[in-house]
Order: C-alpha cells, then sequence, then structure tokens
C-alpha cells in the first residue's frame, strides 16, 4: 500500500490587531524601552512552543465557521491588554539600546494551516523526529533594522483536534510573560470574547535598578559582536543555531510518588531536604550525562533561569511585562555524577547554587554574556520552561491541552519541564537527542527510578 503523502495546506495568513482606541480615549505608550533583562537575549533564537489541543468531532467547516473566529476575536481583545505583543522591536540610530514600537495598525501576524499528518503522533510522548513538528511553528519576521515580537499559527487536524504554534521574541517576553499572555488569551476566547479580565500587565521599567550598569556592558557586548574593529552592530538578526540531523524528541514524565521515592533516597544521604526542582533536576542530570556519547570532559555544567520578580529589591509585581530573569549555572565533576552517589551529588550541587541565589541574583551578572559566550564550545545542560507556570491550565474552552510543548529545545538543546498534564504533582520532561543517547536515556532513567 503506498504511503499517505504529507499535505500542509494553508487556509489564510492575517495580522491581528487589537480592538481601535474609542474616540477621545487616552492613547496608548508607543515606545517602550528595553533593560538589561532583555537585552541579555537580544540575538537569541525566538521561544517556540506549541499547545495541542484534541476535539475528536472537529472538521473543516465547524473550525472556519466557530473555533477560529473565536480565537481570532479573543486575540484582538487580548491584545488590548498586551499591546507591545503587536509591535515590533527596532534599534533607532538615535537610541543607545533597543526599543519595543507600536503604531496604530500594527498586529500579531497569523498563519491558519490544515494538516493530514497524525494528530496523535505529533503529540505523543514517545520517540519521534525532531524536525516533525517545524511545520506546525510560526516563522517570526526578523531582519537587520526590525523584529516582530510574536508570531502565531494555528494548524487544523481534522478528526483530531488543532494546535497554537506559538513563536516570541526572547528580548521582549520571557516565560512568565508569555505565559500570562496566553492564558489571558484563552480566558477570553472561553468566555465567548467577554473581556472582563483585571489583569493589566505592568509596563513601569523605572521599576529595574541598574547601579552596576548592566545596560550599557549588555549593549556593549551586541554592538562589538561580529564587528569588533566597528563597535556598531546594530543588527537584530538572531543567532543561528540549526537542528543536529538524526534528532529524537522524547517526553518523560516523573510522578508524584517518583519523586517523594527520590526525595527519601537523597535524604537518606543527605540531611538537608532539596526542593522538588533540585530534585528532579539532580537526577534528570545524571541520566543525561549517563547517556552522553560524545564526552570526554572532566566537567559538566547545569544551568537553569530564575524568575527575579520576587528576588528582586523592591520587588517586581508578577504581572511585569518583559524579561526578568536571571541565571545560575553549576559546575561537578563528571566521576562524581557518574558514582554511585551521583544523584545526591547533582541534587546537592544544584541546591547549593539555588541557595546562593540568596546574596543577590544579580551578583556576578556583569559576567553573564562573557560566561555564556565562553562556555559555547562545552555541552551544558540548561532547562527551559517551569511547572510553576502552569502551562496545562491554558484553556480557550475546549478542555485543558492534550500536550505542551517547547519546541525550541530541538535547537537550543535545552531540557524542557512542566507540570503534569494530568495534575497529580508530578513533572513532564522534554528532550531532543541523539537516538542512541536518547535510547540510553531512557534506560537510565527507568533503571534508577525502579531501583528507588
Amino acid at each position: 500500500m503506498a504511503q499517505q503523502q504529507l499535505v500542509m495546506k494553508t487556509l489564510e495568513v492575517c495580522k491581528v490587531a487589537p480592538p481601535p482606541q474609542p474616540p477621545h480615549s487616552a492613547s496608548q505608550p508607543k515606545v517602550l524601552p528595553l533593560t538589561f533583562f532583555d537585552i541579555l537575549w537580544l540575538r537569541f533564537p525566538p521561544v517556540e512552543r506549541l499547545f495541542f489541543y484534541q476535539i475528536s468531532s472537529i472538521n473543516t467547516q465547524l473550525f472556519l465557521h466557530s473555533i477560529l473566529p473565536k480565537l481570532k476575536h479573543s486575540l484582538s481583545l487580548t491584545l488590548r491588554h498586551f499591546v507591545f505583543v503587536a509591535g515590533n522591536l527596532i534599534w533607532p540610530d538615535d537610541s543607545h539600546k533597543p526599543i519595543i514600537h507600536y503604531a496604530d495598525g500594527d498586529g500579531v501576524s497569523l498563519t491558519v494551516t490544515e494538516s493530514n499528518m497524525d494528530f496523535y503522533h505529533l503529540s505523543s510522548n514517545d520517540f519521534r523526529k525532531a524536525d516533525e513538528c517545524r511545520s506546525l511553528i510560526p516563522h517570526l519576521a526578523v531582519c537587520y533594522e526590525q523584529a516582530a515580537v510574536l508570531a502565531l499559527q494555528i494548524t487544523l487536524f481534522p478528526n483530531s483536534g488543532f494546535c497554537i504554534g506559538v513563536t516570541s521574541h526572547h528580548a521582549v517576553l520571557d516565560c512568565r510573560s508569555s505565559t500570562s499572555f496566553m492564558k489571558l488569551w484563552g480566558q477570553i476566547c472561553k468566555d465567548d470574547g467577554a473581556d472582563s479580565s483585571s489583569f493589566n500587565p505592568s509596563y513601569d521599567r523605572t521599576l529595574i535598578e541598574d547601579p552596576a550598569e548592566l545596560e550599557s556592558i549588555f549593549v556593549n557586548e551586541w554592538l562589538k559582536e561580529g564587528s569588533p574593529n566597528m563597535n556598531n552592530n546594530r543588527s537584530l538578526i538572531f543567532r543561528e543555531f540549526q537542528v543536529p540531523p538524526g534528532s529524537v524528541r522524547a517526553t518523560f514524565q516523573l510522578i508524584k510518588e517518583d519523586i517523594e521515592k527520590l526525595r527519601q533516597s537523597v535524604c537518606a544521604k543527605n540531611s538537608k531536604s532539596p526542593s522538588t526542582f533540585s530534585l528532579v533536576c539532580g537526577y534528570v542530570w545524571v541520566c543525561l550525562e549517563k547517556a552522553r556519547i560524545d564526552i570526554n570532559k572532566e566537567r559538566a555544567i547545569f544551568g537553569f533561569s530564575v524568575d527575579s520578580r520576587s528576588r528582586l529589591k523592591p520587588t517586581l509585581p508578577c504581572t511585569y511585562f518583559g524579561n526578568c530573569i536571571g541565571g545560575c549555572m553549576v559546575v561537578a565533576k563528571r566521576e562524581e555524577l557518574l558514582g554511585e552517589n551521583g544523584v545526591s551529588f547533582a541534587v546537592e550541587t544544584i541546591s547549593e547554587g539555588i541557595r546562593g541565589l540568596d546574596d543577590g541574583v544579580l551578583k556576578g551578572a556583569e559576567t553573564w554574556v562573557s560566561v555564556i559566550n565562553s562556555v559555547q564550545s562545552e555541552r551544558i545542560t540548561s532547562v527551559a520552561g517551569s511547572p510553576r507556570f502552569e502551562v496545562y491550565s491554558t484553556d480557550f474552552g475546549w478542555g485543558r491541552p492534550w500536550k505542551v510543548e517547547i519546541s525550541s529545545i530541538d535547537r537550543t538543546g535545552a531540557i524542557s519541564l512542566s507540570e503534569s498534564k494530568n495534575g497529580n504533582g508530578g513533572f513532564e520532561i522534554g528532550l531532543v537527542l541523539k537516538l542512541q543517547e536518547m535510547k540510553s536515556f531512557a534506560c537510565s532513567f527507568a533503571k534508577g527510578l525502579e531501583a528507588l
């Protein structure tokens, strides 16, 4: 029997803008400057997410005449709150740093497609080719002078469901900001367009203090990148990160009972009770190091982001719009991670790094760019996402997501973390690895849990 040809049909390409301002109403600000938290990510690749929603009774007519109009209308109402998401990032000649600019008529690019690909295969936890979902991810328009903030793609899978693909500029939105945007969109859509939300993002940039002049340090790093003699590289084009050939994607689950067994095992060797984040990351880190087949280095590096809104002085509201993430990087001897007490050692190493944040989340921040650049040649285990953001509560009126994935880890090599979609206190761990490494990881992951 001949294999079915995979078809991706474009149904619509449009821009969705915020509703027009009522006459005589106070106008929205048109310009929002970046802070040093934003500038740090200026040329890093965008963050890509996929939200899969199962509707077994869905067909093209239902989608086009009922579901899609609700999604578009509620998106427009959501942009009333997140107006700068509809704008563009620019770096004017008369500005020492990039800014977000919104003009009346700006909007978010929305592509609507229909696919005959297997919805359940693409949204499964099983091994599958890392690039299979690339056609579901919208392209973020970027050139030297200008970069869009957000792009969306909605893909219909007849008789299965639909997928919302989100590509967001990392220098404008961190995970908390983008998740807040998606949840508000879902809430307004679920309420049939009733924009009764009291949520309002905080755009107050004066809340970010910069006594160490990190803004100037980060701006100068970007200006001299690629043009050391000119010191005037204002390009907004992203650094290139490719999907390694032959990579596969998979999702692994740690249920609440597994995590508690891990906690008991670690506490038996260390009197301090670690956080759940340290436990999960420590276990995954050790399993990954056991799976590495091309590593001959003596040290292993683990890095993760820290939402700094509550750690700054003064603190920022959780509704603050933009980036507000610090970084934490820890280093361990690989032989210790691969040893008999490797998980306990990894958990304690990560816990120690977290405790170090109590001295100030911005301690050593002036070296962040140089440190990132200096370790690029090494294979770092980093983390994208967090279970704290509860992505599985993003409900547009057709139920909780069937699956949520951070697609961009196929290029960055990070592991993704989220809460379990079952709401049982567990974790979902997303990985992209070479096939042999993924098989080895799966074996170590399962055997380690069996031994608890």
